[in-house]
């Protein structure tokens, strides 16, 4: 009888144990999941620093081959704390994001920079619609902005050429930016290996009469002004598309070197508590275990 009620103890035991907790085997098997998932996020972490190092040569680059865009379109501002009035009637938002994810947060904050960009644009009456370059960002901007979207770009992979900026250009040009007032890149500005800041770049197209007449102090051979305005537009844009596409590929990958970081940090932490529910519950079933033994010996004993 003892016996009897002894393993109808055991297999109570066992039954509640599977239902209210973990058991031994089902830890040790989250326990090796998540140390292979570690080890992907440790190598994530040094192909990220691998490219990282890649991107930067390239960024360098084009930063002397785009400081020439400054001079006409301005210095790019930075969207924290920008109330965009210096936009006019009818601009055409592009912002540039991933294709891919497990990026941090660089492809919210220019989601977010979008939004915020879009909020103050209705406020003072103006127009506005969006060229998206990316996945993440198209996906992210479909929930509130999806009426506004006119076309998504998702062939831009890295590293990044200056070919790659011109077929930009082109989609974006086919989206209709010369029927727009501006065209406002909105980024990821890559400032170190931590840190990047969202800046956003205004390219005005080169229009006007009379007084309004744009470079009118410089002197153009041929005489077709305007067919070479407009060629010289679309050459600024290409570049300025160039270098924020260089600039937003380190940002990326420095979020991801740094996300990668911390996944491996939390996955570590993560396993160090699975170890220690494991040795609790091995040491339960242990003790357990001896508890019967010796319970069924002095049971025979008697």
């Amino acid at each position: 009888m003892r016996l009897a009620a002894l393993k109808a103890s055991k297999s109570t035991f066992q039954a509640v144990q599977t239902r209210g907790m973990a058991t031994e085997k089902q830890i040790y098997s989250q326990m090796i999941s998540t140390k292979n998932i570690r080890k992907i996020t440790a190598s994530m972490k040094m192909v990220s620093a691998a490219k990282l190092r890649g991107d930067e040569n390239r960024l360098k680059a084009a930063i002397p081959f785009n400081q020439w865009t400054t001079a006409i379109c301005g210095a790019p501002k930075l969207v924290e704390g920008a109330t965009f009035d210096d936009l006019p009637q009818k601009t055409l938002i592009v912002p540039i994001t991933s294709d891919k994810g497990l990026c941090g947060g660089c492809n919210s904050f220019i989601s977010k920079a979008v939004k915020l960009a879009a909020k103050n644009l209705e406020k003072q009456g103006k127009e506005f619609d969006i060229v998206s370059i990316g996945d993440r960002g198209r996906g992210q901007l479909q929930r509130l902005l999806a009426q506004k979207i006119k076309t998504s770009i998702s062939f831009a992979s890295s590293p990044g050429t200056f070919a790659l900026a011109a077929a930009l250009k082109g989609e974006v040009a086919a989206a209709g930016a010369s029927e727009y007032d501006a065209v406002m890149i909105v980024y990821n500005h890559y400032v170190n290996a931590v840190v990047y800041k969202q800046m956003y770049k205004i390219v005005k197209p080169f229009r006007g009469e009379g007084e309004n007449e744009p470079m009118v102090q410089y002197e153009f051979e041929p005489e077709t002004k305007h067919e070479i305005l407009e060629d010289l537009y679309e050459y600024t844009l290409t570049c300025q598309l160039y270098h924020s596409f260089m600039d937003g590929a380190c940002a990326e990958q420095s979020s991801r070197m740094s996300a990668m970081e911390n996944a491996t940090k939390n996955a570590g932490e993560l396993i160090e508590s699975l170890q220690l529910r494991y040795n609790r519950a091995r040491q339960a079933r242990i003790t357990t275990e001896l508890i019967e033994i010796i319970s069924g010996a002095a049971a025979l004993e008697k």
